[in-house]
């Protein structure tokens, strides 16, 4: 009688137990993929491993099918190039120097149209070539913003979407590889575990965990269906929108695009810990971060009974970029929408630091080129060699300042 009463006891504290809110974890997810413990989570790393099993139990508790080639996985094998010109090389026989991972689950709604929804989870572990960290001592490279941000709002849609909008199929993908050159994008493409003759559009997220005070949000692609850029103005009540229609861009949905899919890319901008030690997530903004994955959900919901989507080729603004000798040694703010290039950070011993330029400034003048927007400036730029030396003009404020730059 006594055994009865305690199983019926725990029996009662077991079915107490309150239900997890699998919508209200973002900042949990954050959390770990962006702890000490995954090193940074560099692609082929323990810590990269580390990450793709979290986000597969994720996947597991969500409810999400498993559609990679091993489970939740898609493992991929390449050699890394020596000549930064090269394409990388996927190595199909396996003996490759590097293996990362895919994290692909899939909602079944037995649907004839599937939506992929995407993030890439790894990052730069200490440093290395990718890294602006210019100290001598090795540090972590956690990537909360970059990008444990975006894979915390995937799994938040996961969420959000199971049992709703029923129309479609979704696919959710966290790439590995994308800070070596959109490889597992790049290698699910030419080897999907779905019909992509039958993806209605891909949304990608990459650094969304920084919304700046004036609620500033870029989204690209937005030229890559005819349908998008309505869609997007119809939902948006808390954004300062900035758009690009171009398909292609420095994330997986330039992939996806290129394979004939249109895109969407959501981003909050660059900051002064990007690719640097800085990037924790405490500097996040979680409140930015739901809103992001309200505003997408929305989207999807209005698109749900639109069928397949038109797929439209954009104009590649990265045809026209033009090619460098020298660098200036600043982070552009890519959110800025006035005349000029805003300096949102400035890199230690580069020669904007060495003549004074602070954050904040707007380059008006390079040389003899006025700067109006962010290709000015590039092809302004393009035309010094090192041990060049010009002027800068830029607005400080009300002030007009300029300095000397030795390149």
């Amino acid at each position: 009688m006594k055994y009865s009463i305690i199983l019926i006891f725990l029996s009662i504290l077991v079915s107490c137990k309150p239900e997890i809110n699998q919508e209200n974890r973002i900042k949990e997810d954050v959390a770990f993929l962006a702890s000490d413990a995954l090193e940074g989570r560099q692609t082929g790393t323990e810590g990269e491993k580390k990450a793709a099993k979290y986000i597969s139990e994720r996947f597991s508790e969500l409810g999400l099918l498993e559609k990679g080639t091993t489970n939740y996985l898609q493992p991929f094998t390449f050699k890394p190039k020596t000549n930064p010109h090269d394409e990388v090389k996927f190595d199909v026989n396996g003996d490759g120097t590097i293996t990362g991972n895919n994290v692909i689950g899939y909602l079944d709604n037995q649907a004839e149209n599937t939506i992929i929804i995407g993030a890439h989870y790894d990052h730069l572990g200490f440093g290395g070539e990718g890294s602006l960290y210019r100290d001598s001592i090795k540090a972590i490279h956690n990537g909360a913003d970059d990008n444990a941000s975006g894979v915390a709002i995937l799994l938040n849609l996961a969420a959000k979407l199971k049992d709703k909008n029923t129309n479609n199929n979704y696919l959710f993908m966290a790439f590995s590889g994308e800070e070596m050159g959109l490889l597992g994008s790049n290698y699910f493409v030419k080897n999907p575990t779905i019909d992509t003759k039958k993806v209605s559009y891909m949304i990608n997220m990459d650094m969304v965990g920084r919304m700046k005070k004036d609620s500033t949000l870029a989204v690209y692609g937005t030229g890559t269906s005819p349908i998008f850029k309505q869609v997007l103005k119809s939902h948006n009540d808390n954004f300062k929108l900035v758009q690009q229609e171009s398909g292609v861009g420095p994330s997986d949905h330039t992939s996806f695009y290129l394979a004939d899919m249109p895109v969407l890319h959501f981003f909050t901008g660059q900051h002064e810990d990007y690719h640097k030690p800085g990037d924790d997530s405490e500097k996040l903004n979680y409140e930015g971060m739901y809103l992001i994955s309200d505003y997408i959900y929305a989207i999807i919901s209005d698109l749900d009974d639109n069928g397949k989507l038109a797929f439209r080729k954009t104009k590649n603004e990265s045809d026209s970029t033009p090619r460098f000798k020298v660098g200036l040694g600043v982070i552009p703010d890519y959110l800025f929408d006035g005349v000029g290039m805003r300096i949102d950070g400035i890199s230690e011993d580069k020669p904007a630091q060495k003549a004074g330029l602070q954050k904040g400034d707007i380059v008006i003048q390079l040389g003899d080129s006025t700067v109006t927007n962010m290709m000015s400036y590039m092809r302004a730029l393009s035309v010094f060699d090192k041990g060049s030396k010009t002027k800068v003009v830029v607005k400080r404020g009300e002030e007009k300042v300029e300095k000397e730059i030795n390149f």
